[in-house]
C-alpha cells in the first residue's frame, strides 16, 4: 500500500517545530552567556570598589603627611585639590 502524502500544514508545522528548537537552544546559551557576563562585572565592580579604597586611603594619608611637614598651603595650579 502507497503511503498517503504528507499534508503541506503537517510539513510546514514539523518545519516551525524544528527551527522552534533550534531558538530554544540559541536562547538557553544567551541567558547562560548573560549570566556569565553578569558575574564577572560583579567582579570587576567588586575590583574597582576596592580600588577606590585604596586610593582613599592613600590620599588620606598623603594629607597626613602633607600637614606633618607643614606643607598645606594654597593650592598651585596644576597640583590636586
Amino acid at each position: 500500500m502507497a503511503e498517503e502524502p504528507e499534508s503541506l500544514l503537517l510539513k510546514y508545522m514539523k518545519r516551525f517545530d524544528a527551527q522552534l528548537k533550534s531558538f530554544d537552544a540559541k536562547l538557553d546559551r544567551f541567558s547562560d552567556d548573560l549570566h556569565n557576563v553578569k558575574v564577572r562585572l560583579s567582579g570587576v565592580e567588586e575590583g574597582l570598589a576596592g580600588v577606590n579604597r585604596r586610593l582613599d586611603r592613600t590620599d588620606m594619608r598623603l594629607d597626613q603627611i602633607e600637614k606633618r611637614l607643614d606643607l598645606v598651603g594654597p593650592l598651585q595650579p596644576g597640583f590636586r585639590e
